[in-house]
């Protein structure tokens, strides 16, 4: 491919702010985008100029996007904060099951101005922002990264109407279904169009930036992603009293795990590079920038978190809607919840609280959930005891005890079949990131939270679909 190459003059169509600005953007362009046309080179650094908050921690454009930001914020647009020397309390559950680095993490986290209280799953392992597993209670402010790339990222079970033999006699059926009609990875979608009425949900409108993902969301509606996001069909056993308010037994089940797809991402990093640009805090803890609900920027994201985790919901209906009517299939019980998520909560003291839950159940009480355990490990269905110390929250998972990059050096995929054949797991894609000697044990995991939930059942898998990497 041939190179072209930026001149000042080519430059005189672009309005600048400043003779630095011009330099600046024509030595990045010459220098990272050798090969990209001059016209498309133009349109970009345009956009730079029009948005450049939305560029703030672009690796090759952040440069130029911070000079921007500098050149056009007045002095009262942003606030430098410093945090505090020590941490405030916050209480951890299964201690010993945690990584220093998720506990220092946490750490960090409590040192916010903004930190009001704070809990640790004992699932918790280190993430972006905040550790997986934490959960942050802030009063008006929100963290985009508290809350996650994959906003929303959810739990979906469906109990059938047909008993738990169902699954073993009829494994054929429900792995070529499985193959059929679920989609896995970051890119593309089902071959059918997907209908729901989240499509026409009018908060899509009320941005330029909602309004230019919405055609993407369009196209992988019903789909789930890579990583641990599966859709398996097992079998659910149920206590003698429940509060799904079904007969003990087993059950035919489905279980899902996904989030928001690429609407949810988009809208993290792009609030992410805002709440950057806008709030000032020491290098350690960029990631943990917030935004005031009050602020235009914070009620835009508010809005936007909120949006993506309806889309979640709809992907989820519509992955069990697809496996229901291939197979004739109806449903008994649904239950269904969020992992990754901000919710507007009154606390024990009375007061309101943005409550981030980053890997972890919504668990106040009387409330259902599922905290899955890994491929072969069975998930719990559990309802929320309201726990004050966890201001409310529970595990979402066993929780990663290798990390993916270290599961992929030391776990084979001859190792993965053997495991997977003992344990008669029969398994579509999957790769060994995602083998279940990588995850804690879901069974110690549950009995550090005995004050936190009761399990109401068992979801054991039986045919799991993954992505393939």
């Amino acid at each position: 491919m041939s190179t072209q190459k930026l001149n000042i003059k080519d430059l005189t169509v672009v309005n600048f702010p400043s003779d630095v600005a011009r330099s600046l953007a024509l030595n990045i362009m010459n220098r990272h985008f050798k090969h990209t046309p001059n016209e498309e080179k133009l349109k970009l650094i345009s956009t730079v100029l029009e948005q450049p908050e939305s560029y703030v921690g672009h690796s090759t454009l952040g440069i130029l996007a911070l000079k921007l930001v500098s050149k056009t914020l007045s002095n009262d647009s942003f606030n430098v904060f410093q945090l505090s020397d020590e941490p405030k309390h916050f209480d951890v559950f299964g201690n010993k099951h945690i990584e220093t680095n998720a506990l220092k993490q946490m750490e960090l986290v409590m040192r916010l101005p903004i930190a009001e209280k704070g809990a640790l799953m004992p699932d918790a392992h280190q993430g972006y922002g905040l550790p997986i597993g934490g959960v942050l209670a802030t009063k008006n402010a929100v963290l985009p990264y508290g809350v996650g790339m994959d906003i929303g990222c959810r739990m979906a079970l469906s109990i059938l109407d047909l008993p738990g033999s169902y699954v073993e006699h009829h494994a054929y059926e429900l792995k070529k279904v499985l193959h059929d009609e679920t989609h896995f990875g970051n890119d593309g979608g089902l071959e059918s169009r997907q209908e729901h009425d989240v499509l026409d949900h009018p908060d899509f409108q009320l941005t330029d930036l909602l309004r230019r993902l919405r055609g993407k969301a369009i196209r992988q509606l019903g789909s789930s992603g890579s990583g641990n996001h599966f859709v398996e069909f097992g079998i659910v056993s149920l206590e003698k009293s429940n509060n799904l308010h079904l007969p003990k037994g087993n059950y035919a089940a489905i279980l899902s795990h996904s989030g928001s797809r690429s609407l949810g991402a988009n809208i993290a990093q792009h609030y992410t590079n805002i709440a950057m640009s806008k709030c000032k805090i020491p290098r350690e803890a960029k990631h943990l920038a917030w935004l005031d609900l009050d602020s235009e920027e914070g009620n835009e994201y508010w809005i936007a978190m909120n949006l993506a985790g309806e889309y979640a919901k709809a992907c989820h209906d519509r992955i069990h809607k697809n496996l229901c009517d291939a197979l004739g299939l109806s449903v008994l019980s649904r239950v269904e919840n969020h992992h990754n998520f901000a919710w507007r909560e009154k606390l024990y003291d009375g007061n309101e609280y943005v409550i981030h839950r980053k890997g972890a159940t919504p668990a106040a009480e009387g409330v259902l959930g599922i905290i899955p355990g890994s491929m072969t490990a069975p998930g719990y269905v559990v309802c929320g005891l309201g726990n004050e110390s966890s201001l409310n929250s529970a595990a979402h998972g066993a929780g990663r005890k290798l990390s993916r990059q270290k599961a992929k050096n030391t776990i084979t995929v001859s190792a993965l079949k053997k495991v997977l054949q003992s344990e008669k797991i029969i398994l579509i894609g999957g790769s060994p990131e995602e083998a279940p000697v990588a995850y804690k044990d879901i069974d110690l995991i549950m009995k550090s939270q005995t004050t936190l939930v009761n399990v109401e059942g068992k979801f054991h898998p039986r045919i799991v679909r993954m992505a393939k990497d």
